[in-house]
């Protein structure tokens, strides 16, 4: 007995075409699936590097801002001279030793006045007087008594000052450099025992301090 083929030919044509959409289609779908999520990795790494990156500061000509770190100090006179350098009397600090406190007292006429800066000696000599670091020639003052004075403002907000000098080379509303010469240490008439020196002062907020705190004499 001869079998029948029953297979019904549009039936046969619908699971052809099944079979020929489906691996395409699940193709599509995993490469749809892969390119979003290298694009979500790219996106996250983006977003942190920005984080990391911080906001950019531009100045007023749109040019990226750069803060310039504060400058140490260096010494008011050529380093090269340190080891001729005598401190010959110390800033009066009253938790100094009682030796240091009585080397801090500037003697006039059996009057005692506290010491506000450091007086420096170089072998007794004339020496070039220079910026500790940089500046704007806040004043000069003229006193034969007291000494020849350069008082200068730093962007910081200290204050140093340089009494005890003459040829002086700077006027007020310069700007000076950190280490520019700016006069020559000489003697004066009311520290007439210390000779040729410099008296070098620092001033935080107004108040005198130890220039020892800033440099290693």
């Amino acid at each position: 007995m001869r079998e029948e083929k029953s297979k019904n030919p549009s039936l046969s044509n619908e699971k052809s075409k099944k079979r020929t959409w489906l691996w395409p289609a699940i193709y599509v779908g995993f490469s749809l699936l892969f390119v979003g999520m290298i694009w979500g990795y790219n996106a996250f790494i983006g977003d942190d590097a920005e984080v990391a990156k911080g906001p950019v500061v531009t100045d007023e000509n749109n040019q990226v801002a750069v803060t310039a770190q504060n400058q140490n100090m260096k010494f008011p006179f050529d380093e090269a001279m340190l080891d001729q350098m005598t401190v010959l009397q110390d800033f009066y600090d009253t938790e100094a030793t009682e030796e240091t406190q009585e080397n801090s007292l500037l003697v006039f006429n059996q009057t005692y006045e506290t010491n506000n800066g450091v007086s420096i000696s170089i072998d007794g000599l004339p020496f070039e007087v220079s910026a500790v670091m940089g500046g704007t020639v806040k004043e000069v003052n003229l006193d034969p008594f007291l000494g020849d004075e350069i008082v200068l403002e730093h962007e910081n907000g200290l204050i140093t000052r340089y009494r005890s000098v003459s040829e002086i080379l700077v006027q007020t509303g310069d700007v000076v450099k950190q280490g520019q010469a700016m006069a020559t240490a000489t003697e004066n008439d009311f520290n007439p025992t210390a000779g040729i020196h410099l008296q070098f002062e620092v001033f935080e907020k107004g108040e005198a301090v130890n220039p020892r705190n800033y440099l290693a004499f």
